[in-house]
């Protein structure tokens, strides 16, 4: 990990994370786990548990793996994303994160989760310096985790390095609108946005900047999937419930202190300033 990136983390992820607003709303709602999901015309907004697992298995059908492969996390969280990967294809998943306490949770949950849970592990690392050799993996995914990242460039080249020869890498990720196609309120909106939720990649990351950046890595695109429409139904959801929150501490000058709630209002009333976009890449 370079200081920059050590910073980065240290100043604004942890921060993010570790608020009170955070953790009780990612408990409350998601069970710790943090990602959107997937919705089909008929599905319930609220349920948001049948909705992230539906995503999840997407990720393994995208990885196209056989049993056995190896495979990383980069971002896992409390781990439901690798334990469903895990027992969606019958791989390995290695996942890592920065936070020590969702590390232990996720290797408790594994613990109880029987036949799948024996098909991970966790380790707190970083992905901007991964500690693992060359050639290592057969497929890598992020879930929604680039985006905190200062410098995506140098997390793909890590990709790339620890990928194997026809490895496979998928990325659910947030891209952005250039901010000088937006209108002052939607600038302001999504920038304020990824300043408090610690989420640099996605400003960097506007639309068609990753897909850029793979290719200049040395990756193959082998898909690009806009899939902002099947999760708007949870940011509806998010608006809907942080809508009077938000409303209040704004009231009384406070509006930022609750990020989660604005960030689920402002993102929801300006659509035009993101897209939800699934990507996958191969190492020739």
């Amino acid at each position: 990990m370079t200081d920059l990136d050590d910073t980065h983390y240290q100043q604004h992820v942890l921060p993010y994370y570790r608020a009170f607003e955070s953790r009780l709303g990612y408990a409350t709602l998601l069970g710790r786990t943090r990602h959107f999901g997937w919705y089909e015309p008929a599905d319930a907004p609220w349920r948001f548990s049948a909705a992230m697992r539906r995503v999840e298995t997407i990720a393994a059908h995208k990885l196209a793996l056989p049993p056995g492969a190896a495979v990383l996390d980069a971002g896992c969280g409390v781990g439901d994303v690798a334990r469903t990967v895990a027992e969606t294809s019958g791989v390995h998943v290695t996942g890592i994160d920065g936070i020590e306490s969702d590390i232990a949770i996720a290797r408790r949950r594994s613990a109880r989760a029987g036949e799948p849970g024996t098909r991970t592990r966790f380790l707190k690392a970083d992905y901007h310096a991964l500690p693992f050799a060359d050639t290592s993996f057969d497929g890598v995914y992020t879930m929604e985790s680039c985006v905190h990242s200062p410098a995506p460039q140098q997390v793909l080249s890590e990709f790339h390095r620890v990928l194997r020869p026809g490895g496979r890498l998928v990325m659910f990720e947030y891209s952005s609108t250039p901010q000088a196609q937006l209108s002052p309120r939607a600038r302001s909106a999504l920038v304020r946005v990824c300043e408090l939720s610690a989420m640099p990649g996605m400003l960097t990351l506007t639309h068609g900047e990753l897909e850029r950046l793979l290719q200049h890595t040395g990756f193959t695109l082998e898909s690009v999937h806009d899939a902002t429409a099947k999760i708007l139904p949870m940011l509806r959801a998010f608006s809907v419930l942080g809508r009077l929150p938000y409303a209040l501490a704004r009231s009384v000058g406070l509006g930022d202190k609750l990020i989660n709630a604005m960030s689920g209002v402002e993102m929801y009333r300006h659509q035009e300033t993101w897209r939800y976009i699934i990507t996958v890449a191969a190492k020739p």
